[in-house]
């Protein structure tokens, strides 16, 4: 539309507003040229040739790729017919060009025209000048203000229902109503509070701003505030995972997570949940579908920006053929797939420990007495009166679970028999007195008490390990010092093995002294054996190799041996797995660090990150820094998805099982992220912008501006 050809074959003078104002908005056109000028001058040949920075000295010459001459961008819109040559026949004369720029200026058809372009989609000029004119729009922006101010309440008692997680809508909303919903009544609190809202309240006839599709309106906009806070960090950052899971909802619909992870400018890593997906069909296609729009959404066409990918262990999502993963890193090549450590560990225990007949038969036995007290009231008062604590109920996706039912019946074992004698005394009910009977004898049983034991042992570390994935900055360095922690904690338990106390005599007839001895040993031998499983399965589960390899170059316990001999064949597979790195250079920036005693303190690779960063060697540093950012993004476990899901149970519950996607993606947004949406600056006048840029409202929320107000 803004082409000098376009320009010359048209009317600007004849076209709409909408189309004047459109051109004036692209500009002129800056084409570069392709002029020669051949001169000689005493005996000496010259060529004169254009130069781009023409169009910078004069902000109104334009260019023509067609003729290859210059045009007056201001007089060819409003004064076709003055000048012809700067808008007709065009300027190719390089030797005399700057006379005729100067001639050109100097007219006073060519400043009409700059006047007229410049308050093109603006008010005219008597109204800009005329006093009642500013004072109109004054009155206008003040009741604009108060409009912003009362809205910006409403968005208040909307973020404050979404922080917490509670319901807007009520059963009956009415003025009259005796339970109009949670938002009603927050904003008929504040209305007591601030009299600007209550006077809005109570006049306001067109727009009182308290209805269900506006709060929808207003929840959408804080959605659309949030991601493109959340667009602007990932943009910034050089590499981005995504995390992705699925669970089903109480209205028994698929719902999938999308998590992205990114690294700040400070260093630290940084994990914001994205949207809800709600997957038709659970096949591979299908969840890479979803995935990929989400992906095109955010990273656009910069595909090597996503460095890993996070999922389950299900074969849909990890299958090495056609699952999910396979599919996108076919189209990200650098999304390397990450199996979630929390589920590895999960998988580790479980494989540990049902290997070993006695090992299933006591974890059966534990979650049947955690399970015995939960089934009834009664049994739970003769526990809270006797231990004082409920009994944690065990779950074979959650061996966190495991380890507190352990620790608790480990700690209180005699005040549960006492319970279970309870029981029996008071009891009329056949089958409680047969069940406390016999989980009362299950407790005193060699077997069961020499098994508690053990895993009172086992049991915390993998406690630890537990909790140590489940953190949001963890990365892969942090994650192999944690993993290397606990294979030595159970190499100690294994070895204390012996020292663990035998068979209570006093529960049984003393056996003979060889079937005690013989019955030990093969106890021994067989705790042993799952000390032996729990750390073979940590060492391959949890084995670092292609890709996470590279954590083992800042491993700071090996950072003296790296100095007398540099790990090569780390290094080359590190290159490997990020070809974007440059090796020769980092090679020398690694042996630097390594060579230097004040970089042995360095534990994690967010602190050596943040004190590259802080002390502006990034430059210095480049591709140690790469690679720290790569490692640092890339995730460990799926565990805030998992936190995800547990807003979502608490969002969507029985009683609001038919909100659509939107809606519930922008609760949880404004649940789960409330502290960023509280960290960006004037937050709600931005919904407000954006809220009153969607549609025509019939309350004006937009200022006016004594240049801007009208339209010429």
């Amino acid at each position: 539309m803004n082409s000098v050809a376009s320009l010359l074959s048209s009317n600007f003078c004849a076209l709409t507003l909408e189309q004047k104002c459109a051109i004036k908005a692209l500009g002129r056109p800056t084409p570069p040229l392709d002029i020669r000028l051949q001169q000689s001058s005493r005996g000496k040949n010259y060529t004169r040739i254009f130069k781009s920075h023409l169009y910078d000295r004069n902000s109104w010459i334009c260019g023509c790729e067609v003729t290859n001459r210059f045009f007056c961008f201001p007089c060819l819109l409003f004064y076709k017919g003055k000048d012809t040559t700067w808008t007709t026949t065009g300027v190719s004369d390089l030797s005399h060009l700057t006379q005729k720029i100067k001639k050109h200026e100097t007219s006073l058809y060519h400043k009409n025209a700059c006047l007229d372009l410049s308050i093109l989609g603006r008010t005219e000029i008597r109204q800009q000048l005329s006093e009642a004119f500013r004072l109109n729009v004054e009155k206008n922006n003040d009741q604009v203000r108060k409009n912003r101010y009362v809205l910006s309440k409403i968005i208040d008692c909307i973020r404050f229902c979404g922080e917490f997680e509670l319901a807007l809508r009520g059963h009956n909303e009415r003025d009259d109503s005796n339970n109009p919903g949670i938002f009603k009544g927050l904003v008929n609190f504040s209305a007591t509070l601030d009299t600007i809202l209550k006077s809005h309240l109570e006049v306001a006839t067109v727009f009182k701003g308290t209805s269900k599709e506006i709060q929808n309106d207003l929840l959408d906009c804080m959605l659309h505030v949030c991601k493109l806070h959340i667009l602007e960090e990932i943009r910034s950052a050089d590499f981005v995972s995504v995390i992705a899971d699925e669970t089903t909802d109480v209205s028994a619909k698929a719902q999938m997570v999308v998590v992205f992870r990114s690294v700040l400018k400070s260093g630290l890593p940084i994990e914001r949940f994205w949207t809800f997906l709600n997957p038709k069909h659970h096949d591979a296609e299908t969840l890479f579908a979803c995935i990929k729009r989400v992906l095109v959404e955010v990273l656009g066409e910069a595909k090597n920006k996503l460095i890993s990918q996070s999922y389950d262990g299900t074969n849909v999502m990890s299958g090495q053929f056609n699952g999910v993963q396979t599919r996108v890193k076919a189209e990200y090549p650098n999304a390397h797939f990450v199996h979630c450590y929390a589920h590895q560990l999960n998988l580790v225990m479980v494989q540990a420990t049902s290997q070993n007949k006695e090992v299933r038969v006591f974890f059966a036995n534990l979650q049947e007495v955690c399970t015995f007290f939960s089934q009834s009231s009664q049994r739970a008062d003769i526990l809270d009166e006797i231990v004082g604590k409920r009994l944690p109920s065990g779950s074979s996706t959650r061996w966190n679970y495991n380890s507190r039912s352990v620790l608790v019946v480990h700690q209180n074992i005699q005040e549960l028999i006492e319970c279970f004698e309870k029981i029996e005394e008071t009891s009329k009910m056949t089958s409680t007195l047969n069940k406390a009977q016999g989980l009362k004898l299950k407790l005193q049983q060699p077997e069961f008490k020499y098994w508690l034991e053990f895993f009172s042992k086992v049991m915390p570390h993998v406690d630890i390990l537990y909790s140590s994935l489940q953190k949001k900055n963890i990365n892969p360095v942090w994650a192999k010092e944690a993993i290397s922690s606990f294979k030595r904690e159970i190499q100690k338990v294994r070895e204390s093995v012996e020292s663990l106390a035998t068979a209570d005599e006093s529960a049984e007839p003393r056996p003979k002294r060889n079937k005690v001895e013989n019955w030990q040993t093969l106890r021994n031998a067989a705790a042993k054996e799952v000390c032996d499983a729990i750390a073979a399965e940590a060492e391959r589960r949890f084995e670092f190799t292609g890709h996470l390899v590279a954590a083992n170059l800042f491993d700071n316990e090996n950072m003296s041996g790296y100095r007398k001999r540099f790990p090569d064949d780390i290094l080359n597979t590190t290159i490997e797995s990020f070809g974007f790195l440059d090796k020769n250079k980092l090679r020398c920036e690694l042996q630097l660090i390594y060579s230097r005693e004040d970089f042995k303190e360095v534990k994690k690779a967010t602190h050596l990150l943040s004190f590259l960063l802080e002390n502006n060697l990034e430059e210095c540093f480049s591709e140690t820094v790469k690679l720290l950012k790569a490692l640092i993004t890339i995730p460990m476990t799926t565990a805030e998805a998992e936190r995800c899901f547990s807003c979502l149970k608490r969002i969507k519950t029985f009683l609001r099982s038919t909100m659509d996607e939107d809606r519930l993606t922008a609760l949880t947004m404004m649940s789960i992220e409330k502290e960023m949406a509280r960290n960006i600056v004037d937050f709600n006048e931005k919904v407000i912008d954006h809220f009153a840029a969607k549609k025509e409202r019939r309350m004006d929320f937009m200022f006016k501006h004594t240049t801007t107000a009208g339209v010429a």
